[in-house]
């Protein structure tokens, strides 16, 4: 059996296409050799981290192996600078290589990585597979689609398939983009019931997603008005995650178009998401 990570993934993934995978794919194949509270060392210099793993790219773009490195899952300037500095296609062809056939995570997030200073079209179905396994790999692969063409819808399928940390950095990147054609999404489906990282993205949604137009219409629908319920709670009840209600400029109109949606249904109570209820 195939036990690279991005095999993996896609197993993973063929079970059921259109959700996120289950555990965020966990256990990897490579899990013998990263238990869960394995951590490599980082250096007392913050600003050092990602440069042992630069030098060993300028040394040789087809390193055997980066296991046992101080390997950084997001974005990071050493590594970046590292591929810009390579020859362009050698750069893809080894990030290409380290994504689609690597056996450790620390080889498949350098690859990733080289894949984020790209902008190659026709890695997006790569980048999104390996992406799946979000919680490891979300921001990196949001990194990279965010450079590529048609960013926007290929950040939404990966949203609408990642949890947890993976599924804030992909939401946050499309919000980061500008809000085209995820809005719709991002008005009724972000903020998964009792996601407990909501709160890291409720504000950049409802603000990128100008949920205060959508929720003021007369017409909202059902699904709009339980998820700005969700955005409200998730803004009211994570504090320290990110900007709170209070910050929220129409606050007060959208609380109270919400109210009014929720007082004018049949059964004349908020469903599951009331403010103040807990899942």
């Amino acid at each position: 059996m195939d036990r690279s990570l991005y095999a993996h993934a896609l197993r993973s993934h063929r079970l059921d296409a259109d959700a996120p995978l289950p555990r965020d794919g966990y256990p990897f194949p490579d899990q013998d050799a990263h238990p869960r509270l394995w951590v490599t060392p980082r250096p007392a210099d913050p600003r050092l981290e990602g440069v042992d793993v630069a030098a060993a790219l300028d040394r040789h773009l087809a390193e055997k192996s980066f296991h046992g490195l101080n390997v950084p899952r997001y974005r990071n300037d050493h590594i970046a600078a590292a591929a810009l500095r390579g020859d362009r296609e050698l750069v893809r062809s080894a990030g290409r290589r380290l994504v689609r056939h690597g056996t450790d995570r620390c080889d498949v997030t350098v690859g990733l990585a080289l894949l984020a200073a790209d902008d190659a079209a026709e890695d997006v179905p790569l980048i999104q597979t390996i992406g799946l396994l979000s919680d490891h790999f979300g921001g990196l692969a949001a990194e990279a689609l965010s450079r590529r063409p048609g960013a926007e819808r290929s950040l939404l399928w990966l949203a609408q398939r990642s949890a947890g940390w993976g599924r804030v950095h992909v939401i946050d990147a499309i919000c980061r983009l500008g809000v085209g054609e995820s809005r719709d999404w991002l008005l009724r489906h972000a903020c998964q019931k009792g996601d407990y990282l909501a709160g890291h993205y409720a504000y950049r949604v409802a603000t990128a997603a100008h949920l205060h137009e959508a929720i003021t219409r007369d017409d909202a629908d059902d699904a709009l008005v339980d998820h700005t319920g969700r955005l409200l709670r998730a803004m009211t009840e994570l504090p320290g995650m990110g900007p709170a209600l209070a910050d929220y400029p129409p606050g007060a109109a959208v609380m109270e178009a919400w109210a009014g949606h929720v007082a004018r249904r049949p059964s004349h109570a908020a469903g599951p998401d009331e403010l103040g209820s807990r899942s």
